[in-house]
């Protein structure tokens, strides 16, 4: 047995390394615990960052300001840059990508999507720490990106836009004016005066018809 090992060949730089992981991945769970649904884990368990929309319309104002959290020292103004990208567009393009590190968090000022992800893809973000060393964590099928955005269902819209009378029959407007169910014209019910309605029957005289024949 060499020096400076246990029983079992591990050496204390091990437990030493394993409580460290250990540590941070305890302070990560804790952290996601105070914060649900805001922030996700990311590649590296030192760093976390805001959740992001599943689909976004490109060069939208993202509804939260995007964060990057560090959970092991970083040095304030340390700057942070975030990539996008995929197998159709490996650069998507980006506005106010960069940040400076402030009390272990990088805050985003508007951070936009410009670049589209592709049909139905989504972008991986790479988040870079300018450190020494430098610490590189990535969000996988981060953020989908189109031009419209994310639109309503379509069994939804269909249903809006239906409307029976579109297929069904239509009332006759000009019918019987003593029918209940007629559509007065809109002109003469705004006038000032109502017109009487008077119902006339007239009776027809019998009428004989005469022939006269002349004898030879």
């Amino acid at each position: 047995m060499h020096p400076g090992t246990d029983v079992d060949g591990s050496s204390p730089a091990d437990y030493h390394v394993l409580t460290a992981e250990a540590l941070a991945e305890r302070t990560l769970d804790g952290l996601l615990a105070e914060h649900p649904g805001e922030l996700v884990r990311t590649g590296s368990p030192h760093l976390v960052c805001t959740m992001l929309p599943p689909h976004w319309r490109s060069n939208k104002t993202l509804p939260v300001a995007f964060k990057v959290v560090a959970l092991g020292e970083v040095l304030d103004g340390t700057l942070v840059t975030v990539r996008a990208g995929n197998d159709e567009n490996f650069c998507g393009e980006l506005r106010n990508c960069t940040a400076v590190m402030k009390n272990q968090v990088a805050k985003f000022n508007d951070l936009r999507f410009v670049g589209r992800s592709g049909r139905g893809k989504s972008f991986t973000l790479t988040i870079i720490i300018n450190s020494s060393p430098p610490q590189v964590a990535t969000y996988a099928k981060a953020i989908k990106v189109t031009v419209d955005g994310p639109r309503e269902p379509r069994s939804k819209t269909r249903h809006q836009q239906f409307h029976p009378f579109h297929f069904g029959p239509r009332p006759f407007h000009f019918g019987n004016p003593l029918d209940p169910q007629r559509i007065t014209d809109p002109m003469v019910g705004s006038l000032p005066f109502k017109l009487p309605v008077k119902v006339f029957t007239f009776k027809l005289p019998s009428i004989k018809i005469f022939v006269i024949r002349k004898g030879k």
